[in-house]
C-alpha cells in the first residue's frame, strides 16, 4: 500500500497542502469499541422497546459521525514542509524538522507525525504555523534519508485516526562518531615540507584551561595542587602552527577507526577556539575558526567513502 500511495502522490519535495484526496481516516481500536457499544445498545433498545435507550443511541452515533467529521477537518487545508535537519554523530539520532501551517480560522489540535514512533502532539494556531521534530536513530556514518512520514492526528475524541502520508526525501549526513580519547595529532600537521612546529617558549605568558592534546610538560602542577584544576602553561614567542589534520597521521587499523580520531581532534581544536583545517585524499579544507569549519570538517568526514545512505 505504501508503494501505491507513493506512485499516486509522487515525491513531496516543497510545501504540499493537504486536500481531501490525501487524507485517509479510520476507526480506532476505542472507536470499533465505540461502534459495537452503539450497536449492543440498539439491539437492546429495540428488544425491550426502550425509546429512551433508541434516542441514546442515536445521539451517541450522531456524535460519532461529528467526530469523523472534526477529525478528517483537522487535518484538511494544512501545509507541511520541510524545514531542515540537524546532523547527528553516529548512533546518535538525526532531527528532521517538518514545519506546519494553517491558513485556516480555527486552530488545530493534536496534530503528530509518525516515523518509527510518533512526536508529541502539536497545537497548530489559527493562521500560524507549528514544527515537529521527527528524531530518527542512526547506526553508522554517511547519511540517513526520510522517505516517508505520515502526518496524523486523532482528534476529538480519539475514536478515529485521520492521516496523510508524506515522502520529504530528506536526507541528513551523519558524522563519524568521534573516538573516546585520541592521540595528540602529529606536531608537523600543517606545516609544508613537513616541519615541525613548536611553541613559542620565550616568555610565560600565563596559565589557560587545560585540553586534550596539549602537551604534559606544560601542565602546571603547582597550580593544580593548590586550586585542584588543571591548567597550562602559556609562553609568548614564535606561534603555534595552524593544524591542518591529515587522514594519512590518524592511527587506526580501519578507515573508521582514523575517522573517529580526526573527528576528536576537530572537536578538540574547536573547543580550544583554534583554526585548523582538514586534509583528505579526495578533499582539502584551508584551515579556519569557529562553528561553521567544524561543520565543514565533520561534513568531509561523513561524505568520504560512505556506504549507500540509510533510509528511515
Amino acid at each position: 500500500m505504501h508503494d501505491w500511495i507513493r506512485k499516486r502522490q509522487g515525491p513531496d519535495r516543497e510545501a504540499v497542502t493537504l486536500r481531501r484526496g490525501r487524507i485517509y481516516i479510520l476507526p480506532t481500536g476505542l472507536g470499533v469499541a465505540f461502534g459495537v457499544m452503539l450497536v449492543a445498545m440498539l439491539l437492546g433498545s429495540l428488544n425491550y422497546g426502550n425509546n429512551l435507550g433508541l434516542a441514546l443511541t442515536f445521539l451517541l452515533a450522531a456524535l460519532g459521525v461529528v467526530a469523523m467529521h472534526a477529525c478528517h477537518r483537522n487535518l484538511e487545508q494544512l501545509v507541511a514542509r520541510p524545514a531542515g535537519t540537524e546532523p547527528p554523530f553516529a548512533g546518535q539520532e538525526a532531527v528532521f524538522r517538518i514545519a506546519l501551517a494553517n491558513p485556516g480560522p480555527l486552530p488545530r489540535n493534536d496534530v503528530e507525525a509518525v516515523v518509527a514512533a510518533a512526536t508529541p502532539p502539536a497545537h497548530v494556531p489559527a493562521a500560524g504555523e507549528a514544527s515537529l521534530c521527527l528524531r530518527v536513530p542512526t547506526r553508522r556514518r554517511g547519511s540517513i534519508r526520510l522517505e516517508r512520514v505520515e502526518i496524523a492526528t486523532r482528534y476529538p475524541y480519539g475514536l478515529f485516526r485521520a492521516w496523510a502520508v508524506l515522502h520529504p526525501g530528506m536526507t541528513s549526513l551523519v558524522y563519524p562518531r568521534p573516538a573516546d580519547q585520541a592521540p595528540a595529532p602529529p606536531q608537523h600537521a600543517g606545516l609544508p615540507g613537513g616541519g615541525i612546529a613548536r611553541r613559542g617558549e620565550d616568555d610565560f605568558a600565563g596559565l589557560k584551561d587545560y585540553h586534550p592534546g596539549d602537551p604534559p610538560k606544560h601542565i602546571a602542577w603547582k597550580a593544580y595542587a593548590r586550586a585542584d584544576e588543571l591548567l597550562v602553561k602559556e609562553f609568548s614567542g614564535a606561534a603555534e602552527a595552524t593544524p591542518v589534520f591529515d587522514l594519512a597521521d590518524a592511527p587506526g587499523a580501519d578507515l573508521e577507526t582514523r575517522l573517529a580520531v580526526i573527528a576528536r581532534w576537530i572537536l578538540d581544536a574547536h573547543a580550544r577556539g583554534v583554526a585548523f583545517g582538514l586534509r583528505l585524499p579526495d578533499e582539502e579544507l584551508p584551515p579556519a575558526p569557529g562553528d561553521a569549519q567544524r561543520a565543514r570538517c565533520l561534513a568531509a568526514l561523513a561524505r568520504f567513502d560512505a556506504p549507500a545512505p540509510d533510509v528511515a
